[in-house]
């Protein structure tokens, strides 16, 4: 299900970062050389790849309780970025809660970064994410912007075809006590992987 081709915008979007790479500072950069950055993005840029496509889910959160609802994640047209939708309903499909995740994979740090959505809060929960043998683990902040924000630890892990599961502990003091597991869930492929081409195609 991988898909190794890189897409065709994204050589150039590689050759600008290789470019820049020599002038960024050997703190941000750890030493890193182009040849090393190449290798990390040609290792990792499909690594979300499975989540491509449309699923359902169903979940166990320690607060809510049991729900449900529908994932959906596509292709960006230039490089390794990935948008997603994830969406909680209800038994009559109205929507509990919805949010939208960008992840783009920066290989000059050999790592992941997601900043995900949530109404009228802006981009303020962030986070990184990283492959750990044949399961990504992600490290990112929610509600960032409410009166109790709280980190977690997400694992998605029995990756499969057509279904994944996900596990996440949370933290609600910057991550000095972890509460395990404090959701779980479990999503079934329903559509296929599919890419947005791009939003201002060159013309003649």
């Amino acid at each position: 299900m991988r898909h190794t081709v890189l897409p065709p915008c994204s050589g150039t979007l590689l050759a600008a970062m290789l470019a820049l790479a020599p002038s960024l500072s050997a703190q941000a950069t750890g030493q890193r050389t182009r040849e090393q950055i190449r290798a990390s993005y040609d290792a990792h840029q499909g690594d979300f790849d499975y989540l491509l496509g449309d699923w359902e889910f169903t979940a166990v959160n320690r607060e809510f309780g049991k729900g449900r609802g529908f994932w959906s994640a596509l292709r960006l047209a230039e490089g390794a970025q990935i948008l997603d939708e994830y969406r909680v309903v209800g038994d009559s499909g109205q929507t509990y809660y919805v949010t939208n995740t960008l992840r783009a994979y920066n290989a000059v740090l050999d790592q992941w970064e997601l900043v995900s959505t949530e109404g009228g809060t802006g981009l303020q929960n962030v986070g990184t994410g990283h492959r750990v043998g044949a399961e990504m683990h992600i490290e990112q902040k929610f509600g960032v912007m409410s009166p109790n924000p709280s980190l977690w630890r997400i694992r998605y892990y029995d990756i499969r075809p057509d279904r994944f599961s996900w596990a996440a502990d949370r933290s609600t003091d910057g991550g000095k006590t972890w509460v395990a597991n404090f959701q779980t869930l479990e999503a079934r492929r329903i559509g296929p992987p599919r890419s947005l081409g791009p939003l201002a195609p060159a013309k003649r």
